[in-house]
């Protein structure tokens, strides 16, 4: 499977609605577009890397400093740490994160995605062409 990155975010419309782009070694790699502010959120067994493709972000923290980002940073959150990621502009990133990782945790909220939703266009990408 090959994917172009900038096709996939340009097929990414809404923010904060991960996108499975690759599975490797039990990990996905997923893409998003952020603006705005998240929710307050932990992943309890997983860490999650946030790599900053275009923009900036910020990544609020309960007990220790802001983790601020620009495009090129990355940046783990550790597994259990309280995390709320914010936007001012429209920000693209890259996660890589366990397959069974949560979107926000425990949290649930209206934005929250669910593993199948973010692997939806994976299934009617691999289906067949009329003409095929």
């Amino acid at each position: 499977m090959i994917s172009n990155i900038e096709k996939e975010f340009d097929a990414i419309t809404d923010t904060w609605s991960p996108r499975v782009v690759a599975d490797v070694n039990g990990q996905c790699v997923k893409l998003a577009k952020l603006k705005g502010e998240f929710v307050w959120h932990d992943h309890a067994e997983e860490d999650e890397l946030f790599f900053v493709v275009k923009g900036a972000l910020t990544i609020r923290y309960r007990d220790r400093d802001d983790a601020v980002l620009s495009a090129g940073d990355l940046h783990v959150v550790p597994r259990g740490v309280q995390h709320n990621p914010i936007a001012e502009d429209e920000c693209w990133v890259m996660l890589f994160e366990p397959a069974e990782t949560k979107h926000t945790g425990e949290v649930i909220v209206e934005g929250t995605r669910t593993a199948a939703q973010q692997r939806a266009h994976m299934q009617s990408e691999s289906l067949p062409s009329k003409g095929a």
